[in-house]
């Protein structure tokens, strides 16, 4: 699968536990200008959760969904 991202497109086999930690960060801090921008890193975070599992593991709870309280 691949992936594309601001720069350049990789695959789930191309990321590292570094790029993985960021994508951590901009998720928990909603470091985002454009809400879309957050999907696509969720969508990634998603796919790297079946993929290489090792790599989501301390970041499983940005992938919980909430309830919806109405």
């Amino acid at each position: 699968m691949a992936v594309v991202t601001p720069s350049t497109t990789k695959t789930l086999a191309d990321w590292t536990p570094q790029e993985v930690a960021e994508l951590a960060r901009r998720l928990e801090n909603d470091d985002y200008e454009h809400a879309f921008d957050a999907l696509a890193d969720w969508q990634v975070l998603k796919a790297l959760q079946y993929r290489r599992p090792q790599l989501v593991d301390a970041y499983v709870h940005l992938l919980e969904l909430e309830e919806d309280e109405s």
